[in-house]
């Protein structure tokens, strides 16, 4: 019996049940945390026209991300788009480097598509250098009226008309140094000709080029001329020109200024401006343009390819 009442205590004491809550709550804050961070579609090579409801986390790069990162979140970002534009072209019609010339020089301050309309029958007055560079500015103007400032652009095709046609024989000249000499052309413009008339790289840094590169965090700069620094360092140079492509064609399509499809952007994993426009994937849908969106696209005659591809031809100036 003493020894049954001493062993009774021992079995009352039990600190266990004490501790047992204090073991749940670190868990509890744990869970919170994954309701902060913004979501993007799995797969970055995924369709745009058929994009799932977003379901992982977007792959942000890091604050400090690294040279070596840096280059190979840039070139995957590139691989994506390829496989997402097989078909990127440059988007203004031209049948010749002379076309090329004075159809880049026109979309300043215009659209592709407003070009397109219009050089049909500038060209078709004016098939060459030496007609162009004789021709009566206000019969120009008149033609160039709908691309806007067409007093200042009737001036510059005039201009380089006739240097084409004094100093180097009515051919457009197929080196960077020569072309910038031109009136009205500049880097740019110069890169658009060397790359898809000549197939020499060059990267063409339009406004939808420069939103672009600095929304991916691949420069900081501002200046067209820093920002073509920036990024042609970070791919190699046989890349320039189809880059531009592919960048373009998603600035226009998906990645737009003021509303970003970031919903239906295949690329999502990889940006980290991912959630600056739309991201329910339904609603994005409806803000893609072009052949993305199911509408005609900005040249009158595209390539084969763009047509294989779903994309429809723009329609001629004044029709529908």
């Amino acid at each position: 019996m003493a020894k049954a009442a001493k062993r009774a205590p021992v079995k009352k004491a039990v600190p266990a049940k004490k501790a047992a809550p204090r073991k749940q709550t670190a868990p509890a804050k744990k869970a919170v945390a994954p309701k902060k961070v913004m979501v993007a579609p799995k797969k970055a090579s995924a369709a745009v026209e058929k994009v799932a409801p977003a379901k992982t986390l977007a792959a942000k790069p890091p604050k400090n991300e690294s040279r070596t990162a840096l280059v190979r979140r840039a070139r995957r970002i590139n691989r994506e788009l390829a496989e997402v534009y097989p078909y990127a072209h440059p988007e203004l019609d031209f049948e010749n480097p002379f076309q090329l010339l004075v159809a880049t020089v026109l979309s300043a301050q215009t659209t592709d598509l407003r070009v397109n309309q219009t050089t049909p029958a500038l060209f078709a007055r004016y098939p060459t250098p030496e007609d162009l560079a004789a021709a009566n500015p206000e019969e120009v103007e008149e033609i160039l009226r709908p691309t806007g400032f067409f007093r200042a652009k009737t001036k510059s095709v005039i201009g380089l008309s006739k240097a084409l046609a004094e100093e180097f024989g009515g051919e457009v000249p197929g080196r960077l140094e020569d072309l910038v000499k031109l009136p009205g052309v500049g880097r740019k413009t110069a890169f658009v000709v060397l790359g898809n008339a000549f197939g020499r790289p060059g990267l063409t840094v339009d406004t939808h080029f420069q939103r672009l590169v600095r929304r991916w965090q691949w420069t900081e700069e501002t200046d067209a001329d820093k920002i073509e620094a920036a990024v042609a360092a970070l791919f190699p140079k046989s890349d320039w020109t189809m880059l531009s492509h592919h960048v373009i064609f998603h600035g226009r399509r998906i990645c737009h200024a003021r509303k970003p499809a970031c919903g239906a952007c295949p690329i999502a994993p990889l940006c980290p401006a991912y959630g600056e426009g739309e991201t329910d994937p339904e609603k994005a849908k409806k803000l893609l343009k072009y052949e993305k969106g199911g509408f005609p696209g900005q040249r009158l005659k595209p390539p084969q390819s763009y047509l294989d591809a779903g994309g429809r031809p723009a329609p001629p100036l004044g029709a529908g």
